[in-house]
């Protein structure tokens, strides 16, 4: 392995390590999710337009050919966090994470009416086992009396992330750069005005802003940059499978930083969605 595949596989991992930290700072922020999205939106996205602008600016052409799927995108993001956030807050870090990590399997699901996918065995085998694996961890959060609504949060922020899994898969022009950063703008612009329409403007404390400053240039910023330098030369399957990085470590992140613990029966479901999860993107990365 040379020395830039070397660079590029440590700029992804510590990428998605740095994303596995997101519920630990967000835990420590008092505002409301969608004002620490916005937030986040408005750093991250400062960061990377300026970034994007350094290196030769926009394609405008193909911004324009992407235009629609871009603004889809970029709301489905600021959406997919408000969600996210809340369920951090109302559930846990862990739970919210792991019900989050379905999207994919619901894009997977649904892929023979999306991108005419046939949905061979192992596919289907794949979307039965997170089924199950759902099964285990929402089934527990009811029995255990934990916070309903913190449940509903999550799996609304799954299916906003489906959403923008399917939008960007309709992004064929744009690199991924310049798309992230477009999407950051777009996000921030609509969670503005959600924002704005329901708690309000954001009210930011002293003890907030250095989560805030982290969640937004570090978490955003700095680990989209590392993630997509580090994507353009590794391999489809690479990336798919070292993807699960990122749930993971926030399960350990959170276990260790956040005193979280889960019950028995949520670990299976966790071995379950994030197992089943693989299984899906090794079947991918094959074909």
């Amino acid at each position: 392995m040379n020395d830039n595949k070397v660079l590029a596989y440590g700029m992804y991992i510590l990428s998605l390590l740095i994303f596995g930290t997101n519920g630990i700072f967000v835990s420590h922020i008092s505002l409301a999710s969608s004002q620490t999205v916005l937030m986040r939106t408005i750093l991250g996205g400062a960061l990377l337009t300026t970034l994007v602008l350094s290196r030769g600016g926009f394609d405008k052409k193909s911004l324009k050919e992407d235009g629609l799927a871009l603004f889809l995108g970029g709301s489905a993001l600021g959406f997919n966090w408000v969600a996210l956030f809340a369920a951090y807050g109302l559930l846990n870090v862990s739970l919210a994470t792991l019900i989050y990590y379905v999207g994919p399997i619901l894009v997977l699901l649904f892929s023979p009416i999306l991108f005419r996918e046939k949905l061979t065995g192992i596919k289907s085998l794949s979307v039965l086992i997170v089924a199950i694996g759902l099964i285990c961890i929402s089934g527990s959060i009811v029995v255990t009396g934990m916070n309903s609504l913190g449940l509903l949060a999550a799996i609304i922020s799954a299916l906003f992330y489906a959403t923008l899994i399917v939008f960007n898969k309709r992004i064929t022009h744009t690199n991924g750069m310049q798309t992230a950063a477009i999407e950051l703008d777009i996000a921030f612009v609509v969670v503005l005005i959600y924002t704005l329409c329901t708690v309000g403007v954001p009210s930011i404390s002293s003890n907030d802003w250095p989560y805030i400053a982290v969640l937004g240039f570090v978490n955003t910023g700095l680990a989209y940059l590392f993630y997509f330098s580090g994507l353009q030369k590794l391999s489809g399957q690479s990336v798919a499978l070292i993807s699960y990085l990122d749930p993971v470590s926030a399960l350990i992140f959170s276990a260790l930083f956040l005193n979280e613990v889960m019950t028995t029966i949520q670990v299976i479901g966790a071995v379950l969605i994030i197992g089943g999860a693989m299984l899906g993107e090794l079947n991918l990365g094959r074909k």
